[in-house]
This record gives C-alpha cells, sequence and structure tokens, in this order.
C-alpha cells in the first residue's frame, strides 16, 4: 500500500485492491497506529477512527485534493503507482 502523502504524523495510503470491500474510490489514513478509511469522493468515514482533530485534518485535505486523488485511485487501479500528493504543512 502506497503512502502518497504525509502531513502532521498522519500517513496517507493507497490501496486499491480492497474497493470490494469498502465499494468507492479511497484512502488508508494512520496515526499513531490507528487507521481510518475515507472515500475521495466526498470524505466520508467508510470504516476505523482517527483522533478528530485529525480527522478534520484528512476531511479538508481530500477536498482541497480530490482531483489529484481521484487521478491517483485511476493509475493505481491500472497497476501503476500512484504519485506523491502535497500535505497541509508543506
Amino acid at each position: 500500500m502506497p503512502t502518497i502523502s504525509m502531513f502532521y504524523g498522519i500517513l496517507i495510503r493507497m490501496f486499491f485492491r480492497d474497493a470490494e470491500r469498502h465499494h468507492v474510490p479511497h484512502i488508508h489514513a494512520e496515526y499513531q497506529g490507528e487507521v481510518a478509511v475515507y472515500s475521495i469522493n466526498d470524505g466520508t468515514l467508510l470504516a476505523g477512527n482517527i483522533p478528530l482533530r485529525k480527522h478534520k485534518l484528512v476531511v479538508a485535505w481530500i477536498e482541497i485534493h480530490q482531483e489529484d486523488l481521484l487521478a491517483d485511485w485511476e493509475l493505481a487501479v491500472n497497476g501503476k503507482k500512484p504519485f506523491p500528493i502535497r500535505g497541509l504543512d508543506q
């Protein structure tokens, strides 16, 4: 599962092979051992949990980078490596 971004201690990863489980393009956000899965389309929390302040950062980041995330999803689905995406603290 490639890491596509890091900010404020949050790792953002894209793992498209579990699309059958979540049914939509999504990312995995990991913070201090906790993992949450978010829809790229609207930032909805699909599974898991991270602290509320970090959750809000991830949702804002998804909104800012939605087009880049969808482009990366398309690359990943087609067997190509997704590009890194700038974090919030850069």
